[in-house]
């Protein structure tokens, strides 16, 4: 097993054996407890880990929660291809409405983005993890614009960042239900447009 590390401290690749356990005994922590109860040994307490092997690979907590919220398999959800930008859009909204409605989903991101505030080096992790979701979507962009769907300088975070702020906003921060219609309605009104004309 090889140790390589990039300049804050985290894994940039190979890693401890028992990494998905680690992975998952943080992302259940935070569930359960929230970022200020996550603590590297109540980590490595649930994953059977000692903590000195933990503290080797992720310095702080935020390196370890970063590092689980990229490697997890929890959340290395594949992108959609349904064959049109409508369908594909609506799988990977439908996505994170799941994740910020379905426990424990829902219990680790709404407890990430109140971490995130207080936490620059959370934030430079969450940073990460969203760029690595970016990239594995970027090819659902590319089909639109080789079908036709979008212009060829179609920013394709903005795009994400209007679906997905959605829903963030309505169900994290105005704390109201998703209607049956919500995701194709964002879609829709995010291609389209609202107005008339």
């Amino acid at each position: 097993m090889s140790e390589e590390r990039g300049q804050d401290g985290t894994r940039r690749s190979g890693g401890p054996r028992k990494a998905q356990e680690i992975f998952d005994a943080t992302l259940d922590l935070l569930a359960a407890k929230g970022y200020d109860g996550l603590t590297i040994e109540g980590v490595a307490q649930r994953s059977g880990v000692n903590k000195t092997t933990l503290y080797r690979w992720w310095p702080s907590k935020g390196a370890l929660l970063g590092a689980a919220l990229v490697g997890t398999r929890r959340l290395g959800l594949e992108p959609p291809d349904t064959g049109s930008l409508q369908g594909d859009l609506e799988s990977l909204l439908q996505t994170v409405v799941n994740l910020l409605t379905v426990p424990p989903g829902s219990d680790i991101a709404v407890s990430t983005l109140g971490a995130v505030t207080q936490s620059p080096e959370l934030a430079a992790h969450v940073r990460e993890f969203f760029a690595d979701r970016l990239a594995r979507e970027r090819p659902l962009f590319e089909r639109a614009m080789a079908r036709g769907e979008l212009p060829a300088d179609t920013d394709p975070m903005l795009l994400v960042d209007l679906l997905a702020g959605a829903a963030w906003l309505r169900v994290a921060l105005r704390q109201l239900p998703v209607e049956g219609d919500f995701v194709a309605r964002a879609v829709r009104t995010v291609l389209k447009g609202a107005s008339t004309g």
